[in-house]
């Protein structure tokens, strides 16, 4: 008799132990789909309001050029560029820690999550990035509609090409190479001080995108790409997707490659147990 209680009790608590871990496996797993889920409201929400600003840039050079004089000197525009893109990115950084890690690049959530330094799953990265695309939609036609005609030839972003679309794409993947590769090396490699940081970012962000404005309107971005396409109805085209979308990715991604295997992850360290 009482072994069989004993083995009644055992097969009671054994399936009560597995109730417990299913839950937990359960409770985990929505867990995980709800941080993705708010992670991609976030991005969409900072890749909105990103487009505006960024649409911006060009219309706020001109601007202070205008303002200061520097009329004619060649130096000054890339300088100006720069030190809005600065002041932008260090604004974005605090909403994008306060949206809780929010990001307007897929290219860069794809890059952080090849070289092993993300938090992501390819269940977040798969809905993060079509959130972003619909944000810079969004974006895009909100600023078209904000602002006053005369100032709508110097703004926007439409994906142009000055070649053909395989030579685009050629340079859309070295571009996104070079940026994504600069990017993880100044974040995880690069000085301490934030400030420092966004400023290197914003260089290299300048610097890349004047090198590629011979071939491409250089993009490094799908989603941003596609939210300036969609305004100009050449969001569905084949040139779009191959341009801006895959090549941007696999340049992205080869770079992350790279950048770990150059600089690998340390190992744990695991503490040796003193004996008894």
């Amino acid at each position: 008799l009482y072994l069989f209680i004993y083995t009644r009790k055992r097969k009671y608590v054994s399936r009560n132990q597995k109730r417990y871990v299913n839950r937990i496996i359960l409770s985990s797993s929505q867990s995980r789909k709800m941080n993705a889920v708010r992670s991609a409201f976030g991005d969409m929400v900072i890749t909105f309001f990103w487009v505006i600003l960024s649409a911006t840039f060009g219309l706020q050079t001109a601007a202070i050029v205008s303002a200061a004089g520097f009329h004619g000197i060649t130096w000054a525009p890339p300088l100006i560029t720069t030190v809005v893109v600065f002041f932008s990115i260090s604004v974005f950084t605090v909403i994008g820690n306060f949206l809780g890690g929010a990001s307007f690049n897929p290219c860069g959530n794809a890059a952080f999550y090849t070289a092993g330094v993300s938090t992501d799953s390819l269940f977040s990265l798969a809905i993060r990035s079509p959130a972003q695309a619909l944000g810079a939609a969004a974006g895009a036609i909100t600023i078209m509609e904000m602002i006053p005609e005369k100032y709508k030839t110097m703004i926007g972003g439409r994906p142009s090409f000055r070649v053909d679309a395989h030579s685009g794409a050629i340079s859309e993947v070295i571009l996104s190479f070079c940026v994504t590769f600069l990017v993880l090396l100044i974040i995880l490699r690069g000085p301490r001080k934030l400030l420092a940081k966004t400023f290197l970012l914003a260089i290299a962000t300048v610097s890349v995108f004047i090198a590629g404005s011979t071939f491409t309107r250089p993009f490094m971005n799908p989603a941003i790409a596609f939210g300036w396409a969609y305004i100009h109805k050449s969001h569905n085209t084949w040139n779009h997707f191959y341009v801006y979308w895959f090549s941007s990715f696999t340049g992205a991604i080869l770079s992350a490659i790279l950048f770990r295997s150059l600089f690998p992850s340390p190992l744990p360290v695991q503490k040796k147990q003193k004996k008894a």
